[in-house]
C-alpha cells in the first residue's frame, strides 16, 4: 500500500507544522499550567481553515478525509496535545456525527452554525457507569410528544464546558440495548440541562472537560439524528475514525518528547562527552524512532483504508491496531525521554514530563489498550 501524500497534504503538513511551532508551541506550558481553555488557539486554527476542515464543502468546511485531518493534527499535537484535543473534539463530536447521521435538512441548520457563527460542538458518550461498554449506558431518552424528556449524566466530556453543541447518545429503548440506543443534537440552551463538575486532570489540561447533568432536558424529537435504536451504529463508525485521530496525536507526541530528549542528549556532557556517545543511549533513541516509523505507518494505513472505504470490514481492526500500537509507543517514548533527562526530566523545566501526562490521556480515551485488543481479536476469531 502506498503512504505518497499529495502535493497539497504536503504543503498542509509544512504549513501547519510552521504555525505549531511558532504560535501553538509558546502557549502550551501556560495551557498546562492554569486549565484554562485556550480560546486565542480555538481563535488560531480556525483562522487558519483548520478547525472545520472536515466539515461538508458546500457548508464553508474543506471535506477533508482522514488522511488530511491526521496530518494536521499530527503536527499540532507535537506542540500541545490540549489544543489537538479542542481540534479533535469538534471534528469528531461537532462535525463526523452530523456527517454520519444527520439529514439534509438537519446539516442545513447545523452547519452555518459551526462554519459561521463559530459554534463548537463535542461528543458525549461516556458515562459514571459506561465508558467502553457504551451499550451499558443509563441516560434515557423518553418520547413525549414532539419533545424527548432526557435524564442521566455524561462525564469526561472534553470542551463540554465550552461547547454550543452536544452529539449526545441515549437510550431510547431499554429492551433493545444496542439497538435501543438513539444519537441527538442537543442545544447548550435546553431546558433541563446543565453543566456539571469540571474535570482536574492529570494532563491534557485546558480542555474543558467536565459532566454534563439531564434533568427531565427538553429535546426536540426533530433534533433525533436518524432513526430511533441507529445511535450504536453511528458511533461505532464514528470510533472507528476517532481512534485514527487519536493514534495519529499519539504519533505526534511522541516524535516531539523524542526530538526534544535527542536534542537533550546531543548538548548534555556527563563522564565527559555528550550523552549520545554512549552506545547504550544509542539504542535507546535507535528503539524510539523505529517504533514511531511503525506506529506512523500503521496509522496512515488505517486512515487511507476508512478514506478509500475499502476491506469496510477490516477497518474496526486496523483503527483499533494503530490506536493500540501509537498509543503503547507514545508512553513508552515520553516516559523514556523522562529518563534521558534525568532529573531534570521530572520537573517541569522541561516539557517531556507533560507529554508523558499527555500521552497516557490519549491511551484512555476512545477505548483503552485492553478494549482494542479485545476489538482486534474479535476481528481475527469471527466466523
Amino acid at each position: 500500500m502506498s503512504f505518497e501524500f499529495t502535493e497539497e497534504q504536503n504543503m498542509l503538513r509544512e504549513s501547519v507544522k510552521k504555525m505549531a511551532r511558532e504560535r501553538i508551541a509558546p502557549r502550551s506550558a501556560e495551557i498546562d499550567a492554569t486549565d484554562e481553555f485556550p480560546w486565542d488557539m480555538v481563535d488560531l486554527i480556525r483562522e487558519q481553515g483548520i478547525l472545520n476542515m472536515a466539515a461538508p464543502e458546500e457548508y464553508g468546511g474543506s471535506g477533508s478525509g482522514i488522511v488530511t485531518l491526521c496530518i494536521a493534527a499530527e503536527e499540532i499535537a507535537r506542540a500541545s496535545l490540549s489544543v489537538s484535543t479542542m481540534f479533535m473534539v469538534q471534528t469528531i463530536g461537532g462535525i463526523l456525527v452530523m456527517k454520519a447521521g444527520g439529514t439534509k435538512e438537519q446539516k442545513d441548520w447545523y452547519f452555518p452554525q459551526i462554519i459561521r457563527d463559530k459554534k463548537l460542538g463535542c461528543l458525549s458518550v461516556t458515562e459514571p457507569e459506561a465508558g467502553s461498554d457504551a451499550a451499558s449506558m443509563k441516560t434515557r431518552a423518553k418520547l413525549n410528544g414532539n419533545n424527548y424528556m432526557v435524564n442521566g449524566t455524561k462525564c469526561f466530556i472534553s470542551l463540554g464546558g465550552v461547547a454550543d453543541f452536544f452529539s449526545l447518545f441515549a437510550v431510547t429503548n431499554p429492551e433493545e440495548k444496542h439497538g435501543g440506543i438513539s444519537a441527538f443534537m442537543v442545544e447548550k440552551d435546553t431546558p433541563g440541562f446543565s453543566i456539571g463538575k469540571h474535570e482536574n486532570e492529570m494532563g491534557q489540561r485546558g480542555t474543558a472537560m467536565t459532566e454534563l447533568i439531564f434533568e427531565d432536558a427538553v429535546v426536540p424529537e426533530k433534533n433525533r439524528l436518524g432513526p430511533e435504536g441507529q445511535g450504536f451504529k453511528i458511533v461505532v463508525g464514528v470510533f472507528n475514525q476517532a481512534r485514527v485521530l487519536m493514534a495519529v496525536e499519539a504519533v505526534g507526541v511522541a516524535q516531539s518528547a523524542f526530538d526534544y530528549s535527542l536534542n537533550y542528549a546531543k548538548e548534555r556532557i556527563c563522564f565527559g562527552k555528550p550523552l549520545t556517545e554512549f552506545q547504550g543511549i544509542q539504542f535507546q533513541f535507535a528503539d524510539m524512532i523505529t517504533q514511531i516509523e511503525a506506529a506512523r505507518g500503521m496509522v496512515y494505513r488505517a486512515a487511507r483504508m476508512i478514506d478509500k472505504g475499502r476491506e469496510i470490514e477490516l477497518i474496526p481492526r486496523f483503527a483499533s491496531m494503530a490506536k493500540y500500537l501509537a498509543t503503547k509507543v507514545a508512553m513508552r517514548v515520553t516516559t523514556e525521554a523522562v529518563e534521558i533527562l534525568g532529573g531534570h526530566g521530572y520537573t517541569k523545566d522541561h516539557p517531556v514530563e507533560r507529554m508523558m501526562r499527555d500521552a497516557k490521556g490519549i491511551q484512555i480515551y476512545e477505548g483503552p489498550s485492553n478494549i482494542q485488543k479485545m476489538i482486534i481479536a474479535r476481528s481475527l476469531f469471527k466466523n
